[in-house]
Order: structure tokens, then sequence, then C-alpha cells
């Protein structure tokens, strides 16, 4: 009888202490719900129903979270979609600039070749600057989105620095002597012959500097500095410096004028123009070369912009084959120029038999399969988008029975990965539209059978 009541008291003490656990439980559970989201209290106050009402709430915490979840993903791919969009709406409206672009400047060279009248070439001058600082914009607009995206690599290239800043000198020449401004270089004798590096990206560094220099010095002087800061092994430190006399810039804007659209005054931007881009794409490019672009600026005294980037050395290349004359020869190339746009046709083939090279056109890739097959070539210069075939089915084709002959595509778009493509389709390399006549011999020469025999 001892036993049972014993036995009886202790499940009523367990029952209870269960009871007791499992209120203290409910009251922690119902304390987070109420801390997390104050207003549930209102739906789990009766403590009859609480437990009960807080399953409901976590059940309706898990659908709203499964909603927001649907949501996100739906965000993510509207973004994504929009992100594709953008790439595919500059691409093409590179490509529409681009191609019409590529004549103007090939039909400028071809007239600077021509005797011209004092007036006539002053008025050509004034064209190829021009169609230049259109390039040069188009360009930044284009890479900053592709800089954000973090779509750009990198080449490493044969870069000779001394011809580089004879170049960028020579590009801003014009517009510095009509604000009444001389333009120095100081190159040092002791930087390496050869550099290997992304010449189009280091030049687009200086242009967007000298070009920034040039806008905001009257009656002054500009200076570009390359000099070697130190070489150990096979690698050198290169300090690049912009010095001009001109407008100076505060120091409470100077950090802000690196920032993309931001110019250092409303003012500014009414007098000298521009675009806002130039120095945010300049630090982001210099970002790439693992470096930091810095200012050292006084108002009315002027500015100095430098940075230093590490190259490897490179070695000086074979020189390129020309005339007695020294002008450029492609005597005995023949040359297949696959292109639809009948401005770039022109233009092109003037400029390859000024250069003694013989050329044939395809209008589209599938004539352009047909003549490979019939006639023997030393380079295909292949355009990629064309109707009836474009350039990539063109050399895939066209792989499939000749591994030997070098396709070089001719391209305005403004695809990140462009190369890859071009790659992966089998051609040998690529050359961006619009092109200079220089970039064009120099694809020729280096790959046309002659230079590899």
């Amino acid at each position: 009888m001892l036993f049972r009541n014993v036995k009886k008291n202790t499940r009523t003490y367990c029952t209870t202490c269960n009871f007791k656990i499992i209120r203290q439980s409910v009251k922690k559970l119902k304390d987070a719900v109420v801390g997390h989201d104050p207003k549930a209290a209102a739906i789990i106050e009766r403590e009859e129903n609480a437990l009960i009402n807080i399953m409901s709430w976590l059940e309706k915490q898990i659908q709203k979270r499964k909603e927001t979840e649907a949501e996100l993903i739906r965000a993510k791919e509207q973004a994504e979609d929009g992100a594709r969009a953008k790439s595919d709406f500059l691409s093409v409206m590179s490509h529409e600039i681009r191609t019409p672009l590529n004549a103007i400047i090939g039909i400028a060279h071809l007239l600077s070749q021509d005797q011209l009248l004092p007036n006539q070439l002053e008025n050509l001058k004034a064209l190829n600057i021009s169609a230049e600082n259109l390039l040069r914009l188009i360009n930044d607009i284009l890479d900053f989105g592709k800089i954000e995206e973090g779509k750009i690599v990198l080449a490493e290239k044969n870069i000779c620095l001394q011809q580089l800043a004879e170049n960028i000198k020579t590009a801003h020449h014009i517009r510095a002597a009509e604000r009444g401004n001389t333009i120095n270089m100081i190159i040092d004798e002791k930087l390496p012959q050869i550099i290997l590096g992304d010449e189009v990206r280091l030049g687009q560094i200086l242009h967007n500097l000298m070009s920034n220099a040039v806008k905001f010095t009257r009656n002054g002087s500009i200076t570009l500095t390359i000099s070697l800061e130190k070489i150990q092994g096979e690698e050198a430190t290169v300090y690049f410096s912009v010095t001009d006399t001109g407008v100076g810039i505060e120091k409470e804007k100077q950090v802000l004028i690196f920032d993309r659209f931001t110019q250092a005054s409303v003012d500014i931007a009414r007098e000298f123009g521009g675009s806002g881009l130039g120095l945010a794409i300049v630090k982001q490019l210099a970002a790439l070369h693992n470096s930091d672009i810095y200012l050292n600026s006084e108002p009315g005294r002027g500015s100095t912009f430098f940075f230093t980037i590490n190259f490897k050395t490179g070695k000086q290349e074979a020189p390129q084959q020309q005339t007695s004359n020294g002008k450029n020869d492609l005597s005995g190339i023949k040359v297949l120029l696959v292109e639809d746009v009948e401005f770039n046709i022109m233009v092109a083939k003037k400029m390859i038999t000024n250069w003694n090279g013989a050329v044939d056109v395809a209008e589209n890739g599938a004539i352009a399969l047909n003549k490979v097959r019939q006639s023997a070539y030393d380079i295909v210069l292949m355009d990629l988008q064309m109707p009836v075939m474009d350039g990539y089915n063109a050399t895939q084709h066209i792989r499939n029975f000749n591994d030997d002959i070098p396709i070089i595509a001719l391209t305005a778009s403004a695809s990140a990965d462009i190369l890859q493509r071009t790659r992966e389709f089998g051609m040998t390399d690529y050359l961006a539209k619009p092109f200079k006549p220089g970039e064009l011999y120099e694809m020729i020469s280096k790959y046309s059978r002659r230079t590899g025999s």
C-alpha cells in the first residue's frame, strides 16, 4: 500500500515537474518570439493557446521567408538580365560607333599621304584630333563599365616606353599649342629598352592625365616624366608623373575628383567640359596594375599626378620589313579581307596596296570560306559581324581543313570576352576597330607567312 502511494506521489511529482518545464519552455519561446518581433505579443498573448499560437506565428514567418527568398531570386535574375542587356547594348553601340569611326580615321590617314595645301593639311589635322578625342571618349565610357564588372584583363606585350612617350606627346601637341602650352618630356636613359605590359591601358592612363593637364593649363607647361625607380632581376619599377602649371586643385577637392562623373566644381564643368570619367578610369586602371594614383596640387600653381608600376623586362623584337627608303613593305604578301562595310573595305585595301601588298575581298564568311579553299593566302583579316555567315563560323569551317593560315579578327565590339571567343573559334589574334594604320601593318607583318619563314 505504501509502495503504491509512493509510486503515485512520484508520478504526480514528475507530472508537475514536466508541466513546469513545459511552461518554462513555452515562456522562453514566447519571450524569444516577442524579442524578435514585439508585434507578435498580440498574437500569442493567450496563455492556454500560447504554444499553438507560437507554432502558427513560426509557420507564417517561414512562409514569409520563403516568399522573400523567392523575391530575392527574382531580383537577382532581373539584375543579371539587366547587366546582360547593358553589356549587349554597349557591345552593339560600340560596334555601331566604332565602325564608321574606323573609316574616318582610316580615310584621314590616306588623305595625309597625298600632297595637300596648307589649309587642307590644317583641316585634316583638326579632323584627326577630333576623331582621336571621340575614340578616347567612347573608350572611356565603354571601359568604365567593363572595369566595374571586373572584365578587363591586362595584356602582356612588348612596350617601348620611349616610343610610347613620343606618341603621347604627338597626340597632345596641337591641342597644347592652341592653348599656348609647351609639352616637355623627361625620359630616364636607364629605363629598360623594352618592358612587358598592356600598352593600351598604360597609354589610357597617361593620355587621360595629359589631356587633363593640357585642358586645365593655359600659357604654361606640361611635363611627362618616366624614370626607373629600381630594377631587380627581370622586374623593373617605373615611375610616371604628369606635371602642369595650370589652375590647380583645392586640398578638400583632391579626393573627390577621382570619383566618377565628378569634377572639382560646376564652374570647371562649364568652362572646360569633360565627362568626369577620366580620373575615375585612371584610378581603376592603376589599381589593375596593383598601383595607385597620387596627387600634389595647389590652387593657381598647378598639379602633379604620379604613380609607379612594376613591369617585367622584355626583349627587343626583330625589326619589321621595310623598303630601302624606310617605308612599310608587304611585297609578296596576299591578304584576304573579309568585310561587309564598303568604306572599311576601301580604307583597308588602300592601306595594304600602299604597302605593296595584294588584297582579295570577301563580303561575308561564306564567300571567304570558298576563297580560302580555292586560293592561297598569307593571312586572313576577318570581320566578326557579317550577313550570311559571321566571322566566328567562317573561321571554324576554315579550321576544319586549314590549321596554318593566320586569321586575325577585326572587331568593333566592346564585349569583354572577345579575345577568349576568338581563340575558342580558332582565330590567331584580333585587332580592335578603329585601328591605326601602323597597328594593321604590324599585325599583318607579324603573322604573314613570310615573317615566319
